[in-house]
């Protein structure tokens, strides 16, 4: 076991954690924060995406005792006071989501993706979006939320 310290949605957490869990089994099993799935266990999905300190990663790959310190965000700190950002209204508007699992994956990653770059191209978005797997959509929804996203962001 292992003491850490980490912010989480901007909340601090101390936690005494089993040097095996991972950042998804602490999110989920150990915050209650259920929003971030698991989906393959074997990062190739995108499911469990989260911001690390400002990067997206995968919280299925991550253990949890190497986040002493380090600032977590989840999808449940994506929307601010109770109202939805940029890019989780573009999705509900776009429709880009289907039965929502991988959506909580995809807006983080959208999310950092319109961090660094508030104008992607098409062949961009595509690109930083493709660690993320939809099983039901053909991704244009998707990848029309995003640049409807960074036009609500940029006014």
């Amino acid at each position: 076991m292992k003491h850490i310290s980490m912010t989480v949605n901007g909340d601090q957490h101390e936690l005494l954690v089993d040097t095996s869990w991972t950042l998804l089994e602490t999110l989920r099993d150990h915050l209650r924060l259920t929003g971030t799935k698991e989906g393959c266990s074997n990062g190739n999905c995108g499911a469990c995406t989260v911001m690390i300190n400002g990067r997206t990663a995968n919280s299925c790959l991550v253990l949890a005792a190497e986040m002493d310190g380090n600032e977590i965000t989840t999808i449940e700190g994506i929307a601010t006071q109770g109202k939805l950002n940029a890019v989780q209204e573009a999705f509900i508007k776009d429709g880009a989501l289907q039965c929502g699992f991988c959506t909580p994956g995809f807006i983080i990653s959208t999310t950092a993706l319109l961090q660094r770059d508030p104008n992607p191209s098409e062949v961009e978005i595509r690109t930083r979006l493709a660690g993320n797997l939809c099983r039901c959509t053909g991704y244009d929804k998707i990848v029309m939320a995003v640049e409807d996203a960074a036009a609500m962001l940029r006014g």
